[in-house]
């Protein structure tokens, strides 16, 4: 497409496109499309002027070349830009404020005053009806406060006021609905499904396939801790499904063929076929925004306590209106008396500033699901951890694989590739790296998997039983045996590395040394925490007790439990919680998923288990466990503004209310200052919480 450069700077680029009226989307279209050229930082798309400013680091001959080449219809093609985005919401409010003020400068300009008198009659049948209606069902809400200011100047026929007082009414609604409309949209954007790829069902075989690849009409299996991406319909098998995220409820879901299911949803249980109905990222989003505005899990204590004192202050302002009038016989001071309330921005700010702190965590690759979990980060005093893939990498590697039996040692990591491959741990992930590394192949040959949790995976091979997992699972649990005369070389198995035991027809096969190596910043993270006002700071693993305790020691918690289930772990939290502590869990695996539920917090990885991530509250993609300590002082500064907050509203409001009686403020200035000062704490509270200097956590 042709193109004007307006303005050039190092690494900054202004365009001017050759292609008279931009639309909205169209202006979605090229700022996506930019946007995913390499090299580019960021890009901004002024669809009234057709301009885009792009800043980048690659080389200015590349972003040349893609401005060359562009058209609207390739782009879209591509089918870079999400399913909704804030450009067409802005451009909504924008448009309805506008009209507003233009509407309101006519009226006040050139219509005669029997028209304007007529019209503040037409619009305050809207007040007057909601305010019957608050009273009618018992409520003493806002808007008998409004209705009342209202009703009082059209008697005694200050008509100029009343038509004031609903505009500066209208204005704060549009503000008010604009405001809390985007912080609702931006979360939502962030909380969008990251899954890349699934397994597809093709000709009796399962294929490893792009997400983006799968068309309406596609199946795909899911297993056991496996999250659903797509919507759908279920075709074969059965599974219990969590769909909490979507709908709230505590109890998994029984899906049998016929059954529908939904993108975002988690298989707690189970394996089924899904036929495809939508493809990638249709429906999911209107379901998140449903979530995010209906699920008590956004109500923060805070929150709750602004909400319930709003509306407790509304009687009180009315009774002050009257004493007022009582007291000064002044219509004026009442209506100014009026024109102030608390609720409007209780109920505002405070769920925006919750809002905001939610979209800002996702920045950091953070996301919450409500502000209740981010008073809990604020305020907890213990925090434990899982070891494999949280304190340690989530990328092990396989140290060695020793075969016993006679088998060969290349077949059976072949065979526990093909296994691990349908459960992504980092564990299973890294023996099917290993397999791929050695190039080796493994086409399904197996019967259906069958997933333990907590201890392993079982199969049918060639007619044989074929298990692989920890040494209870397969030893105890499953009475495996090691082939006679090999006892001495399986008790001379390297202790320093994690082991996973496969076994065929009841016989030790090999036995894969994991080795999982701690990440870098543990010790400095965990000290971090401790810094930050955590008091105990716990390590839970299966893992054997030698090799807990040597990663204890060097990561420096508070305390160390080893060989542990996922029982144990939850029944650990429910015992702390009981002792008055505010518990974190922090874990990455489908074995964690009964600990992160009982915490008053839990956090997942989010390399880990889909099954983790669902449950839990709080999902961290970061590679660096200093993100908690980033989430950490997320909570408290959002703790400190909701306070700060509640304060300057009320403190505000009383002085609008006092200037009002003392007949310093008329009533449509007090309406003014009030939505002005609503509209101002509000934009406040949008803005993050942290800065990069203070997120320098290193």
């Amino acid at each position: 497409m042709k193109c004007t450069i307006l303005h050039e700077t190092t690494g900054r680029l202004r365009v001017h496109l050759c292609c008279g009226r931009m639309t909205v989307s169209q202006a979605d279209v090229l700022e996506y499309y930019l946007r995913a050229q390499d090299g580019v930082q960021a890009v901004k798309v002024y669809d009234r002027t057709q301009d885009a400013v792009v800043l980048y680091e690659a080389e200015r001959g590349s972003i040349i070349r893609a401005l060359a080449t562009f058209s609207f219809a390739k782009a879209e093609a591509m089918e870079l830009v999400p399913e909704h985005t804030s450009r067409a919401l802005n451009r909504e409010f924008e448009d309805k404020l506008a009209v507003a003020v233009m509407r309101r400068c006519i009226s006040k300009l050139f219509l005669p005053a029997p028209i304007t008198t007529a019209l503040a009659l037409f619009r305050s049948v809207k007040y007057i009806r909601e305010g019957l209606s608050a009273l009618w069902h018992g409520k003493l809400s806002v808007a008998v406060l409004d209705a009342t200011a209202v009703t009082v100047s059209m008697v005694r026929g200050d008509f100029a006021t009343a038509g004031s007082v609903m505009f500066m009414l209208h204005l704060g609604e549009i503000l008010e609905e604009w405001t809390h409309k985007k912080s609702v949209a931006d979360l939502a954007s962030a909380m969008s499904l990251r899954v890349d790829s699934v397994w597809q069902q093709v000709n009796g075989t399962e294929v490893l396939t792009k997400i983006t690849d799968v068309k309406p009409g596609d199946r795909i299996v899911i297993r056991t801790g496996g999250m659903i991406p797509l919507d759908g319909r279920v075709v074969e098998g059965e599974a219990m499904v969590n769909q909490a995220s979507l709908t709230g409820e505590s109890m998994p879901v029984a899906k049998h063929p016929g059954s529908p299911v939904y993108a975002g949803t988690v298989a707690e249980e189970g394996e089924c076929v899904i036929s495809v109905e939508k493809s990638s990222g249709s429906g999911r989003y209107d379901r998140v925004v449903r979530m995010i505005e209906e699920s008590e899990k956004l109500k923060s204590t805070a929150e709750d306590k602004a909400s319930r004192m709003a509306d407790r202050l509304v009687p009180y302002t009315l009774g002050g209106t009257a004493l007022t009038y009582l007291l000064t016989r002044n219509v004026t001071k009442m209506l100014s008396v009026l024109m102030v309330d608390f609720s409007c921005a209780l109920k505002l700010a405070i769920p925006i500033a919750v809002l905001s702190a939610m979209r800002e965590s996702s920045g950091y690759h953070i996301s919450v699901k409500g502000g209740r979990f981010l008073e809990a980060v604020a305020k907890a005093d213990t925090i434990v951890f899982d070891k494999t893939g949280t304190l340690t990498y989530a990328t092990p590697t396989v140290a060695a694989v020793v075969p016993f039996g006679g088998h060969d040692e290349a077949e059976m990591l072949r065979l526990a590739a093909c296994l691990e491959e349908h459960y992504p741990h980092s564990m299973a992930n890294a023996v099917v790296a290993e397999a791929k590394r050695h190039g080796l192949t493994h086409e399904e040959y197996h019967s259906q998997v069958q997933y333990v949790v907590a201890h392993g995976i079982s199969s049918m091979v060639e007619g044989k039983k074929v298990i692989i997992g920890s040494a209870h699972f397969v030893f105890e649990d499953e009475g495996c045996c090691i082939p006679e005369g090999e006892q001495a070389k399986f008790d001379t198995l390297p202790a320093a590395y994690s082991h996973l035991y496969l076994c065929i027809d009841g016989e030790l096969a090999a036995v894969i040394c994991i080795h999982d190596p701690l990440r870098r910043e543990a010790r400095e993270a965990v000290r971090a925490l401790h810094e930050s006002g955590f008091t105990n700071v716990v390590m839970m693993t299966g893992d054997n007790r030698r090799t807990a305790e040597t990663v204890a020691a060097e990561v420096g918690v508070d305390a160390v439990y080893a060989e542990v289930l996922p029982e144990d772990k939850a029944a650990f939290i429910r015992r702390e919680k009981a002792k008055g502590h505010t518990v974190i869990m922090v874990g990455d695996g489908v074995n964690d998923s009964p600990a992160l539920s009982e915490a008053d917090a839990g956090i997942a990885i989010s390399t880990g288990a889909a099954i983790a991530r669902e449950i839990a509250d709080i999902t961290v993609a970061s590679e660096d466990l200093f993100a908690l300590v980033t989430l950490r002082r997320l909570g408290e500064a959002l703790m400190a503004r909701i306070h700060g907050s509640y304060r300057f509203i009320v403190g505000f409001n009383l002085t609008l209310i006092a200037l009002g009686v003392a007949g310093v403020l008329p009533p449509a200035t007090s309406a003014l200052l009030h939505n002005g000062s609503t509209l101002g704490i509000s934009l406040r509270n949008m803005a993050d919480l942290l800065d990069d200097e203070e997120n320098t956590q290193k």
